[in-house]
């Protein structure tokens, strides 16, 4: 455990192995200016710790013993944000410096600082260096590199606990989340993200104050959720979910699925997604958080929809409420906006069209489909973990390779007399419609209005 009370361990910088030319020179342009105006300045948190690793940090926050408004006045390109902690931002095109004011670890009956029911609302009340190491989260992330001698200070025993790949809760653990239940999911994120462990006093609490996630913003959770499952470690993060029985908090209805899932075929689908999400970000692709929450419900989706098929429902009527219900149970613990749950639902419904490959007017709409190629990667993600499927998903992956006459040949009915490119290629609402005989997507021409003849000048 840290000590109650700070001790000042100074780390030189022939001790350490920080170098400047790893710095973000817009991070040292605020701390050397900080500094040359009389204020303390110090690198601190998340960009330290990854320093020390020997990793490249993707953002930098500095801490300083100006107030907010004094550091407005340093520089032009500085706005002061936040009510809950006032922070001042110093933007460099699109590189966002967060700079933060020392805070006290204590209550000077000012109204800055507020707690509702254990939980901290509002903390903007300024102290020194040492107070504000003791009220930081874990102890690998209360460390300052200090700009005026290049040395790292450690007031919480942070620098052994980074070295030593452990992630330590700052005083008690059970009390610190109790402040702030969101702590519960950041140290499963960063422990899967920096491979370090859970010391056993902070883990120790968190199944037992699980539930208390219900209480946080389901915006918040939603922002958390993204860093969770989509900054590499996905995998891993929802491993540590399901160790410390985080997982029916954040996602109750995959956890009740999960349970009832006696092949173990629905998490293989999850995990699989995850780590071939985790897979592409390391290649630096993109992965969209509609095709990652589809996989993240698919569970809980599949479980409504068999229900709703069992109680006689058509299948188009089943699948609409199957993914509503879902979504809106979800809701209330993850805000996940409409231009992420909308396609999330094409994705799913695609599915069961799938199966209709011998109809011709289905394949050729469900080619021109624009969420396409993204239910086709959920089919081969549902291919993979169920062998059943990989006739259909091979029969989708040849036909893509074929040219819309080809394809038509091989359908049953009239084969349309044209050529196009090959169906992954070019095949455009237009196209299908032709193939398929309907016009349902296509866009309605706009009529145009007959123009007066011209009328002689008298």
């Amino acid at each position: 455990m840290p000590p109650s009370s700070p001790t000042l361990r100074t780390i030189t910088r022939d001790q350490h192995c920080i170098s400047r030319k790893n710095i973000s020179p817009n991070a040292l342009r605020v701390l050397y200016r900080l500094n040359e105006a009389g204020f303390g300045a110090y690198l601190v948190g998340g960009a330290v710790r990854d320093l020390l690793l020997g990793e490249q940090p993707k953002d930098y926050d500095v801490a300083t013993d100006a107030t907010p408004e004094q550091v407005k006045q340093l520089f032009r390109n500085c706005r002061l944000i936040g009510r809950r902690f006032r922070l001042a931002h110093v933007m460099f095109g699109s590189e966002i410096i967060e700079v933060a004011t020392f805070r006290s670890n204590s209550d000077d009956g000012s109204g800055q600082r507020e707690i509702d029911n254990g939980r901290l609302v509002r903390d903007n009340i300024y102290g020194s260096i040492e107070e504000d190491a003791v009220r930081r989260d874990f102890t690998a992330n209360a460390l300052y590199y200090a700009i005026a001698d290049f040395s790292v200070l450690d007031y919480v025993g942070g620098y052994d606990d980074v070295m030593a790949r452990v992630l330590r809760l700052i005083g008690d653990p059970e009390r610190r989340y109790r402040e702030d239940p969101v702590r519960m999911l950041r140290a499963v994120r960063l422990a899967a993200k920096l491979d370090f462990s859970i010391e056993p006093a902070s883990a120790k609490p968190v199944p037992e104050l699980a539930p208390l996630l219900g209480e946080a913003s389901n915006a918040r959770l939603f922002d958390e959720s993204l860093k969770l499952f989509l900054a590499g470690h996905g995998a891993r993060g929802f491993e540590l979910l399901e160790h410390y029985r985080l997982l029916p908090a954040l996602l109750p209805d995959t956890a009740a699925a999960l349970e009832l899932d006696a092949s173990g075929l629905c998490r293989e689908l999850v995990m699989k997604a995850l780590r071939n999400s985790d897979a592409r970000i390391a290649e630096d692709r993109s992965v969209t958080p509609a095709f990652l929450f589809a996989a993240l419900l698919w569970p809980a989706y599949a479980q409504d929809l068999q229900t709703l098929l069992q109680q006689g429902h058509d299948l188009a009527v089943a699948e609409q409420r199957a993914a509503d219900r879902v979504t809106l149970r979800q809701t209330s613990r993850i805000a996940i906006p409409r231009r992420f749950s909308q396609p999330m639902h094409e994705i799913w419904w695609m599915q069961s069209r799938f199966s209709q490959r011998q109809q011709r007017k289905r394949v050729f709409r469900l080619l021109a489909h624009p969420r396409f190629r993204a239910a086709f990667d959920f089919l081969e993600l549902r291919a993979s973990a169920v062998p059943e499927l990989q006739e259909e998903y091979l029969w989708w992956q040849r036909a893509q390779g074929m040219t819309p006459d080809e394809l038509a040949a091989s359908l049953p009915g009239k084969t349309p007399a044209r050529r196009q490119p090959k169906a992954t290629e070019k095949i455009t609402a237009a196209d299908a419609q032709e193939g398929s005989g309907e016009a349902a997507t296509r866009s309605p021409r706009r009529r145009r209005r007959s123009r007066k003849p011209a009328v002689p000048a008298e």
